[in-house]
């Protein structure tokens, strides 16, 4: 299976998943192909540093 890339919609979710402390196994099954390491890549900002997080996650986002 080829990796799902990154795009620019996505990070404002992540970023905010992330800020929630959201496991990075759930944001990948959100986006399902994903991996954690283009999760890391925008967490860390080395993609899309300059799109800030979302202000709310998505209604059917998993949660606890």
């Amino acid at each position: 299976m080829q990796d799902r890339k990154v795009t620019p919609d996505m990070v404002p979710v992540i970023k905010l998943a992330r800020m929630k402390r959201i496991p990075y196994s759930w944001i990948s099954g959100y986006y399902p192909g994903l991996n954690f390491g283009r999760i890391a890549d925008v967490v860390k900002g080395r993609r899309f540093p300059e799109i800030p997080p979302a202000s709310d996650l998505p209604a059917d986002f998993p949660s606890a």
